[in-house]
């Protein structure tokens, strides 16, 4: 006999059990096993006061913001609308079929009243899951940083004096970005001086490639060389170096992994003076890009190098390969140089100027305070180890990001102000740690894992009898 389906609607239906209904390989299953989101409700119970209206729950919130960058929901409104749907969300959530589900204004109202140090706690309780597992050696690193596009159009942008500008971003309470953190030298006008976004005046105008500046964050990242775990992530407006957070990176990813961080790799952005001398001071082997050389690559090549003038340790001296003797004249504050000067009359009267030098003044040769240190960084940024070990960051962090920007809505951001920004990176870079932690463990073995646990269990009554 051929069945019928009927379509009347069940008013009531009591036999409905989401475990059953959400597949045993289910990925939300093995999230969920995996992590512990109950911390929460500690962290933010200052929040919270003991009269008036019962919130949603916080474990609950987290769970949600949590979704919508792990399945890359479009918006928070449609998160709402997706979960009543999905009898997954339902069940990761721990709601039954007849709750409620809340207005998406919960989620903007959790992060205004939390803030995002229980975010920075999520991720950081990521990277210890991770270290526990195996997955983090912890002794070499790479770093980089990516450009993520402001929720700002461009015609939010105004220009305008830099005293105008600094006055509005005053009056936003914008994060500044200071000079000192910045590419730009001194003696240039910087472009986000003189461009705000009336939208996000967070996020620092600048340019990307050959295209026009736009509002735009930087996002920092330190990922350990065994499995690609996440280590350390900072945000920052757009105009922020690079070199300026290598060491404050490696001070966070020592943090988070309780590990000597012994070798770091990063391309020449990374690779100043300041930073190699400093990773030497730390005992850490640079296996960054050097960038001297492109700093030098425009210079006349008919003029001799630096290199073609001999140090003298003992007497501290230079000499010339004319056999002249420059001196030590004076230190520069900032780049912690010496100046080693020979006579103008001296060089004037040389066979070699015209390949020495073109200033009236004389030759001069620059030498850091901590040049042996120097000279050792560089050493190791030229050795092949370096460049096999830059070749494989650049695979490393390029999958790094591209997972990030095609699954958890990494380029562009959901929300305004440099704190919400934070926020979701920690969000998207926890998740990607979770994914790294569950794409690592062994079924077969968890499961044998478990099987040896209940016989050991139902065995422990007949061990205590003998």
């Amino acid at each position: 006999m051929m069945g019928q389906r009927k379509s009347d609607p069940q008013l009531f239906n009591y036999a409905v059990n989401l475990e059953k209904r959400v597949r045993a390989n289910h990925p939300l299953r093995r999230v969920k096993a995996a992590i512990d989101l109950s911390f929460v409700r500690e962290e933010v119970a200052h929040c919270y006061g003991k009269n008036g209206n019962e919130s949603v729950a916080p474990e609950v919130i987290l769970k949600m913001m949590f979704l919508l960058f792990f399945d890359d929901i479009a918006s928070e409104r449609e998160l709402m609308e997706v979960i009543e749907e999905r009898l997954d969300y339902l069940w990761f959530l721990d709601y039954g079929l007849d709750e409620k589900v809340p207005d998406h204004s919960v989620l903007s109202k959790a992060r205004a009243r939390w803030g995002k140090e229980v975010f920075e706690s999520l991720f950081i309780r990521t990277v210890a899951q991770c270290v526990d597992a195996g997955l983090v050696d912890g002794k070499k690193l790479h770093v980089d940083a990516s450009l993520i596009e402001a929720d700002a159009a461009k015609e939010s942008v105004i220009k305008a004096a830099p005293s105008l500008i600094a006055a509005l971003k005053q009056a936003y309470r914008a994060t500044e970005s200071k000079l000192e953190e910045t590419s730009t030298p001194e003696s240039y006008e910087a472009v986000n001086d003189r461009m705000m976004s009336q939208s996000d005046p967070d996020a620092a105008c600048v340019r990307q490639g050959g295209g026009q500046s736009r509002p735009r964050y930087k996002h920092h990242r330190v990922i350990d060389d065994s499995k690609g775990v996440i280590t350390a992530i900072e945000t920052t407006p757009g105009s922020i170096a690079e070199n300026k957070k290598l060491l404050g990176l490696v001070d966070q990813h020592e943090k988070n992994t309780n590990c000597q961080a012994q070798i770091v790799i990063a391309d020449r952005k990374y690779g100043t003076t300041e930073n190699f001398v400093e990773c030497q001071a730390r005992g850490i082997t640079t296996h960054m890009g050097d960038a001297g050389i492109k700093a030098h690559s425009g210079h006349d090549h008919t003029i001799l190098s630096d290199e073609a003038f001999a140090y003298d340790r003992v007497a501290n001296i230079y000499r010339c390969p004319a056999g002249q003797i420059l001196r030590p004249r004076r230190m520069h504050p900032v780049r912690r140089t010496i100046e080693y000067k020979a006579p103008a009359t001296v060089c004037a009267g040389c066979l070699l100027r015209p390949q020495c030098t073109r200033s009236s003044h004389g030759r001069t040769v620059q030498r850091h305070e901590k040049q042996a240190a120097l000279d050792v960084a560089r050493a190791q940024a030229h050795s092949l180890a370096a460049r096999l070990d830059r070749r494989r960051r650049h695979h490393l962090m390029e999958r790094s990001f591209a997972d990030a920007a095609n699954n958890h809505h990494f380029k562009r951001a959901r929300w305004r102000r440099l704190w919400r920004q934070q926020i979701q990176d920690y969000l998207i870079a926890a998740i990607q740690n979770v994914r790294i932690l569950l794409a690592n463990q062994n079924p077969k073995k968890s499961a044998a894992a478990a099987l040896s646990s209940l016989i050991l269990r139902a065995k422990m009554p007949t061990l205590l009898h003998c």
